[in-house]
């Protein structure tokens, strides 16, 4: 049995779990749920455990309403790895999100989904390394801001909006008098 910092199980263990209770459940004829508890910002995660967690998120379609974030807990492992930086089985160096900023990155990263985490999201893909997972594709987390695009565009030497490989047509694929990539995408299929 592996256990992680935490001394949870590996996820593997959950996916094992959830495959089996749906498969009960649906035997049952019932409509029941998980519920997963969720905490960002634990004492060993970098941005980069972030990431693999919202990858895993939205592989296995886990949307959650509630994430909490890492706060010391007297007489916990997790408290002693947060206040000494080393793992107390190992007495190797832990890494410990501490930054204010740092930990709201990890905490939005667990809900990528909600509109309202975007800037903090592509913040935190950007500081992870990870930009390849800010677009319009299948596996993106989120999908670009204005200033993103920007940004890219300029990089690029184009303009900003539209996806890599479009066709440019003259429309614009952003939100523009109140016409979003809905709007456009039926414009493209009139004129095509």
């Amino acid at each position: 049995m592996v256990l992680d910092r935490m001394g949870k199980l590996h996820i593997e263990a959950y996916i094992r779990f959830a495959r089996k209770f749906y498969g009960i459940t649906k035997e049952a004829g019932k409509e029941q749920y998980l519920v997963p508890y969720l905490m960002s910002s634990h004492p060993g995660s970098t941005m980069k455990e972030a990431v693999e967690l919202a990858l895993f998120l939205k592989r296995e379609n886990i949307r959650p309403e509630q994430v909490q974030d890492f706060y010391p807990t007297p007489g916990t492992v997790s408290t002693c790895m947060f206040y000494t930086g080393l793992d107390p089985y190992t007495m190797q160096p832990v890494y410990v999100p501490k930054d204010r900023h740092e930990k709201a990155m990890q905490r939005a990263l667990l809900q990528y989904f909600r509109p309202q985490n975007r800037a903090l999201v592509i913040e935190a893909l950007r500081a992870a390394g990870r930009a390849d997972l800010i677009g319009f594709g299948e596996g993106c987390l989120v999908r670009p801001d204005a200033a993103y695009q920007k940004q890219q565009a300029a990089k690029a030497g184009g303009r900003a909006g539209g996806r890599p490989g479009q066709k440019r047509t003259g429309m614009h694929t952003g939100v523009k008098n109140g016409k979003g990539r809905a709007a456009w995408q039926k414009g493209a299929r009139r004129k095509g």
